[in-house]
């Protein structure tokens, strides 16, 4: 069966040959998914394809893709923390991937939109053509923020205009088998609502891992959401498919015009609630979530009440009020970076040099609003643990990154909660365990009930107490369970005990 029209001077203009070039395919799954990049890039500008056999070979071309990507992806989210090369690789590979796919479909279907000879020939593509071009734009943004960003607004300004298009051909309902053996059945609308509903969801406060957790929930949950031309209860949100922007508010809509779109989560936000709350008495998740084995209870449940909170018609409200200001702010970060400024560890950088210099917007009871005027290195993400110190002062505060938005290559804006402003740094005895002893930073916040304790990831043991004596008192940490863990940190929950010397 002769699929490419024409006679074009390029290889992958003979099915054989075609064939045979994607069986050659490199085995290291990032090379094979570079040339694949490679031959997308010639199909789209080699002469002499009617607009049929291109995005024939567009499709067969992105098949082939499909489980190298999947298989990185896999690789990605399985590390705790990958090297800084391994992480640059994959997510190299993945951006790259998809944002050269989703442009090379935005040009094909703008064969349709301009009228180009021969297009509506293969009108029996469209549908399909639509939700991948969809698909793939909405792929690039999420790896985009993988990385927190800066986000390409110019990516999103194609990703609504596809949509609009859809709308305008009446095909945003249409049904196609978008990958062979994934995914089942879509839509182009609700390829476009999965994307605007993963940015809504605000990723910026999420983990890598979270964010792909988070796709994975809004996957399942898509065929509920919704979109209208007008404004409703419960499409909160809104969009306009003429502008190159990000679902906002509808409180914030931009000018009444024909691209305006109203979207929200629909039945999924009770659904999502409905999950959670289940998941909370020890309920398991429904089988139609699509989770995975390895997917941890805890998180998933963290994730669908992430996604409530965000989906929800009432913005979520800030736990105190936040006051501006402009000063600087000395930054270290990391587990060691915080022993060392608390005086521990073994560092010989007793100045501090290795500190950081941002600069605080805003701060509240809760924490700080802050800019990065320089990134350095690729530490710094969300779940970082800092020691911060305001200009002028002499005590440090300890605090955690809990969003990071990158406005730009070098530089990004994070949410900082404060976890304590009069850290501790403690050697403890560990009860049971003759001559041994560990590092800990205690986090005193008040007449709280329970004391929280930051160690290094392997120290906590159910079954072993932590002590301390000052003065005449023995003061006995019972431990109750892990609260938090980051890269090279543990906080975990203690009932303090004092018994007198």
């Amino acid at each position: 069966m002769k699929l490419f029209g024409g006679k074009p001077d390029h290889p992958l203009a003979d099915p054989k040959e075609a064939r045979r070039l994607l069986e050659a395919l490199p085995a290291d799954d990032a090379k094979a998914v570079e040339e694949v990049m490679h031959w997308i890039e010639s199909v789209v500008a080699a002469e002499g394809f009617k607009p049929e056999a291109r995005i024939q070979l567009l499709l067969l071309l992105d098949d082939s893709a499909q489980p190298r990507l999947r298989k990185l992806a896999r690789e990605y989210f399985a590390a705790v923390r990958p090297s800084r090369f391994q992480e640059n690789r994959l997510w190299t590979a993945q951006h790259g991937y998809w944002k050269q796919a989703a442009y090379a479909y935005a040009r094909a279907v703008d064969l349709f939109v301009q009228g180009a000879k021969g297009a509506e020939a293969a009108k029996a593509q469209l549908p399909l053509l639509l939700a991948r071009t969809l698909r793939c734009f909405a792929q690039q943004i999420k790896w985009m923020h993988m990385r927190y960003g800066p986000i390409d607004l110019a990516s999103w300004g194609v990703f609504n205009s596809v949509y609009a298009y859809a709308e305008v051909r009446q095909l945003a309902q249409a049904k196609v088998g978008l990958y062979p053996g994934a995914d089942g059945d879509s839509t182009p609308q609700r390829e476009f609502l999965k994307g605007a509903m993963f940015s809504i969801a605000s990723p910026d406060g999420l983990l890598p891992a979270q964010a792909e957790l988070a796709e994975r929930l809004i996957a399942a949950l898509a065929p509920r959401f919704a979109i209208s031309a007008a404004a409703a209860p419960g499409l909160a949100f809104c969009t306009d498919l003429a502008k190159a922007m990000t679902p906002a508010r509808a409180a914030r809509a931009p000018q009444a015009g024909p691209g305006l779109r109203y979207l929200g989560a629909g039945a999924a936000l009770a659904e999502a609630h409905e999950h959670a709350e289940r998941m909370l008495v020890g309920g398991k998740p429904p089988p139609e979530l699509g989770l995975l084995a390895s997917d941890d209870s805890a998180n998933v449940r963290e994730v669908l009440r992430h996604l409530f909170l965000y989906w929800s018609p009432q913005a979520p409200e800030r736990k105190a009020q936040r006051h501006a200001v402009k000063s600087r702010l000395s930054v270290t970060y990391g587990y060691d970076g915080v022993v060392g400024v608390l005086g521990g560890g073994g560092s010989l950088d007793f100045d501090n040099r290795n500190a950081e210099s941002w600069i605080v917007e805003n701060v509240s009871a809760g924490g700080f609003g802050a800019v990065v005027p320089q990134v350095k290195g690729d530490w710094l993400r969300v779940g970082a643990l800092l020691a911060l110190q305001p200009e002028g002062g002499s005590n440090w505060v300890l605090g955690v990154v809990r969003r990071l938005n990158k406005t730009a290559a070098q530089q990004a804006r994070v949410g900082i909660e404060t976890l304590s402003k009069t850290p501790l740094l403690s050697k403890f005895a560990v009860s049971g365990v003759a001559s041994v002893s560990e590092q800990g930073v205690l986090l005193r916040n008040g007449e709280a009930v329970e004391t929280r304790i930051v160690l290094k990831p392997g120290v906590f043991a159910p079954a072993q107490n932590l002590e301390i004596a000052r003065g005449d008192r023995q003061h006995v940490f019972i431990p109750q369970a892990v609260a938090e863990r980051g890269d090279d940190y543990e906080i975990a929950r203690f009932r303090e005990l004092i018994r007198e010397s």
